[in-house]
């Protein structure tokens, strides 16, 4: 593998009262500093601004802004993501990588013209050796303009700058072939291309972000498609980017095989 995109959930970076998982992203920027090591090149889509800021602002009972609203997300987008990059950066330091926001919304998937323009800036990061850390841009995003989350951006991304693979971090092991922790239920570990797995699919979702296991196998499923190899793992075990780039068969996971 050459180059990997690496989509880490708010489930994996916050804690249940919203506030980031300082501990966590540190020990995730370690292994991302492992493969770099490796001469694998590394794409970061991190979730986590929203929660972050919501955790940051603790809003009274008095604020004006509905729950879940536009203005809320924008709000909290705007302080969450200064509080993120700025704690890639420093433990991205720690191990001589430099880091480089790139925040982008729905509409530049559309235009030819700023596609390519984002391509072409990500593929100088990485010629310098910098870090890309891609993220949705909140902040001026409309509803009609937002992804439906972050696993969308992820495929995009992953297809946009030709990655060898897609990891898609959450806070469970993978896809089940039924609801987890339920009697003869197990992880499935491997979906073959094209196969249908909607039965499978719960339509729960984590506290922290919008996705939930439909949404990251519909990326899967249509970034597999596209001829890449898509993971879907636990973000909160240990050491589990080295682990499965290097020896996926000893950590638990799910693999969408790729269309050949």
């Amino acid at each position: 593998m050459k180059r990997i995109a690496i989509k880490i959930g708010s489930a994996v970076l916050t804690r249940q009262d919203g506030t980031l998982d300082v501990t966590r992203l540190s020990h995730l920027v370690d292994q991302v500093a492992a493969l770099r090591a490796q001469g694998i090149e590394v794409i970061l889509i991190s979730s986590g601004a929203v929660a972050s800021g919501r955790g940051e602002l603790h809003l009274s009972t008095e604020s004006t802004l509905e729950m879940d609203s536009v203005e809320q997300r924008q709000l909290f987008s705007a302080v969450g993501q200064a509080k993120l990059i700025n704690r890639y950066y420093d433990f991205l330091r720690e191990h001589h990588i430099a880091a480089g926001q790139v925040l982008t919304q729905k509409a530049d998937f559309d235009s030819p013209e700023h596609r390519d323009n984002m391509r072409r800036c990500m593929e100088v990061m990485l010629g310098h050796g910098v870090l890309p850390v891609v993220n949705e841009n909140d902040t001026v995003c409309i509803t009609e303009l937002m992804f439906t989350d972050n696993d969308e951006l992820s495929g995009l991304i992953a297809r946009l700058m030709g990655a060898d693979m897609l990891i898609i971090l959450s806070n469970v092991d993978g896809l089940y072939n039924g609801r987890p922790g339920d009697e003869g239920v197990s992880l499935i570990s491997k979906v073959e291309a094209g196969k249908d797995v909607s039965q499978y699919i719960q339509s729960e979702k984590s506290g922290a972000g919008r996705g939930g296991m439909q949404s990251k196998c519909k990326t899967a499923l249509e970034v597999a498609a596209s001829g890449i190899d898509v993971l879907l793992a636990c973000g909160t075990r240990e050491n589990i980017l080295v682990q499965l780039a290097n020896h996926p068969e000893q950590v638990p996971h799910t693999l969408f095989e790729k269309t050949l």
